[in-house]
């Protein structure tokens, strides 16, 4: 069970500092989105491969043109918030007015039901699982967002499960496909997305897809940019993580999906017999 997802994104939409963590100085930064998307049409053209977008609701009302493509070409869409902010950071109120602008947005766009959701940052965590409620309220019923490792924005390390599951909390259920990650010296080590992906090497990514029954991945449009600014107000370790293999992370790739088959998130929902998936109670 291999996945390929994008959270769609432009490269200034990155959280570890003040200056691109507010919306209100996005509109001063150089676009690079529309570029960034085509490298990621063709890598997907000419792999035949099928991909779900997480897409910021901010980017979808400002490109409407990148969301039909995605449409048109077929691809499925679901939300990643509409102002990319830390949902722990944001409280019930905020999100919910967030991810019901976002879903208006997506929908209006496509006219489908918007049914898929992944955090920014996969920031879900034990103190606002609340958010669980919010999806469900407003008709997700699958989720991308728990990342069963230490995360600097949170992550579940004692989530010990490495395939699809059933969230249970509040009374509510909802489908839920975390990354997925692999023991090294007894360290749960993620290899399957941004920066993770960009620093590994090629021959230990395939060798984990290899002897992993499930991988799900998860890129953004900056991934593949090495010619995007460089900020300046970066610590060094966030420097390193937000800059490190941008030049070879698209030829990665590349030859990964062409030595492994991929699909979208909906094609293994449909595949999972669900009512036997394991149950994982939130609490």
């Amino acid at each position: 069970m291999n996945i390929l997802t994008f959270d769609i994104e432009d490269w200034f939409h990155l959280l570890n500092n003040p200056i691109t963590k507010s919306p209100k100085n996005w509109n001063n930064f150089e676009s690079r989105i529309e570029k960034n998307m085509d490298l990621i049409f063709d890598l997907l053209e000419n792999s035949n491969t099928k991909a779900t977008f997480l897409v910021l609701g901010w980017i979808a009302k400002k490109y409407p043109q990148i969301i039909k493509k995605i449409d048109d070409l077929g691809f499925e869409i679901g939300s990643h918030t509409y102002s990319h902010q830390l949902i722990f950071e944001q409280g019930k109120t905020n999100f919910k007015n967030d991810l019901e602008i976002s879903i208006k947005i997506l929908e209006d766009l496509i006219g489908k039901k918007v049914k898929i959701f992944r955090a920014p940052s996969f920031s879900i965590t034990k103190n606002s699982l609340w958010a669980f409620d919010i999806l469900a309220e407003n008709g997700i019923e699958i989720d991308c967002s728990i990342f069963p490792a230490y995360r600097m924005n949170g992550g579940f390390e004692e989530i010990n499960v490495n395939n699809p599951f059933k969230i249970t909390y509040n009374g509510i259920q909802i489908k839920e496909f975390p990354i997925n990650y692999s023991t090294i010296l007894k360290k749960k080590i993620v290899l399957n997305g941004g920066g993770y992906f960009r620093f590994f090497p090629e021959f230990m990514i395939k060798n984990h897809i290899k002897k992993s029954d499930y991988n799900m991945t998860y890129f953004h449009p900056r991934d593949f940019d090495f010619y995007q600014p460089r900020l300046k107000n970066l610590s060094i370790l966030n420097y390193f993580k937000s800059y490190v293999g941008l030049k070879k992370c698209y030829n990665k790739l590349e030859n990964i999906l062409n030595d492994f088959e991929f699909k979208d998130v909906s094609y293994y929902d449909k595949l999972i017999d669900w009512k036997n998936m394991k149950k994982v109670y939130l609490k």
